[in-house]
Parts: structure tokens; C-alpha cells; sequence
């Protein structure tokens, strides 16, 4: 029981100090504030902040601008006074009539030249006598094949067909015989030797013996 009361009696003696240490932290900081003691402290730690005002350069007077120099003013110009002078009018040309141009009628136009041409020909050749078949002959086969000749430009024979039989083929072939062993003659026009074609009838006929 008497320890109880001795652990209260400590416990409210500790209480009563800490209250009495705050009144005095009230009271001390009430009293710095009265003295400025409290300023003086804020001024030790934040140092015052040095505040330098600048003066603004008065700016330099400039002369003032020279005046404008007197421009010559032009001339003042005086219109002459208008003359009229009337003159009378010459008489209009007289009107153009219309006059119609007929062209010339076109020149002819003349003809080519004609082309001189010369038709191929046959210079010489064999008798038929000679070439008229023995068995012809014999049989009495008498007939006119025609031979159609060719020639080219240099004038060598090209070719030589029957174009129209006699009716027998010995007479036939006898008749190409005699075309090929002539001689003959290119076609020209204008004095040149051209290609050309020509026929050649040759006739096989017997001679009858005179009675």
C-alpha cells in the first residue's frame, strides 16, 4: 500500500516539472518577442538581402534633324490658246470595182517521150531437113509445133517449150532441137538489151516425089 503511494507521489513530481518547463518556454519566447531579441536571431541566420538600385541612364539629348532643303519648284507651264483652221475636204477616191483575175489555163503537159523497143528475133538456124526424123519420115507424120524461146538479158536462152503441139511428139522434139540450135536476138527498149519472149513455128513438111 505504501508503495503505491510512493510511485504516484514520483510520477506527479515528474508531471508538475515538465509543465512548469513548458511555461517557461512560453513565457521566454513571449519575451523575446517583445525585445526583438527573435528579429536579431533571424537576421544572424538569413544575412539581409543587400538590394542595389539602379539609376536609368538619362538618354543623350540628339540634335534635332536638319531642315528639308528647298526643292526648286518646276516651272509653271501656259497652254497655248487652241487654233482651229478649217480646210475643205478632198473628193473620195472612186469606189474599186471588183475586179475578177482569171488564172492562166495549166500549161500541157507533154507526152513522155516514146520508148524506142525492138521485138527479139531470130538471127539463123538449121534447116528442118536436118533435124526431121527418119522414122517421121517413114510414117509420112507431117506438122507445125510452135516453140516458145526465152532469152535473158545477156542473151542466153532460158528455156524452150512446146506451146502448141504438132500432134506428134517426134515432130515436137525435133522442133525444140531446131529452136535450141539457133541463133538469136534480145529485145531492147531505149537502146538496152532486155529479157523477152518469142514463138517459133517451124513446119515439117515431106517432099512428094515428082511423077
Amino acid at each position: 500500500m505504501s508503495a503505491t503511494y510512493a510511485h504516484d507521489s514520483g510520477y506527479n513530481s515528474r508531471r508538475t516539472v515538465v509543465f512548469l518547463a513548458i511555461v517557461a518556454v512560453h513565457v521566454l519566447l513571449i519575451w523575446a518577442f517583445a525585445s526583438g531579441l527573435a528579429t536579431k536571431a533571424v537576421e544572424l541566420i538569413a544575412p539581409p538581402i543587400d538590394t542595389t538600385i539602379i539609376e536609368e541612364e538619362k538618354s543623350v539629348d540628339e540634335p534635332p534633324p536638319p531642315p528639308p532643303p528647298d526643292l526648286e519648284r518646276p516651272p509653271v507651264q501656259v497652254v497655248p490658246p487652241e487654233i482651229s483652221i478649217t480646210v475643205a475636204a478632198d473628193a473620195p477616191p472612186p469606189p474599186i470595182a471588183n475586179v475578177t483575175t482569171t488564172p492562166p489555163p495549166p500549161r500541157p503537159i507533154a507526152p513522155p517521150a516514146p520508148v524506142a523497143r525492138t521485138v527479139m528475133s531470130r538471127v539463123s538456124g538449121p534447116s528442118t531437113d536436118e533435124y526431121y526424123p527418119s522414122i517421121s519420115r517413114s510414117a509420112g507424120e507431117e506438122g507445125r509445133p510452135v516453140i516458145k524461146v526465152c532469152l535473158a538479158v545477156n542473151g542466153k536462152m532460158e528455156s524452150a517449150v512446146i506451146a502448141e503441139s504438132s500432134g506428134f511428139s517426134r515432130l515436137d522434139e525435133a522442133a525444140v532441137r531446131v529452136a535450141k540450135a539457133s541463133r538469136w536476138k534480145a529485145p531492147t527498149e531505149g537502146g538496152k538489151a532486155v529479157a523477152g519472149c518469142a514463138n517459133l513455128p517451124i513446119r515439117f513438111t515431106l517432099k512428094k516425089a515428082a511423077e
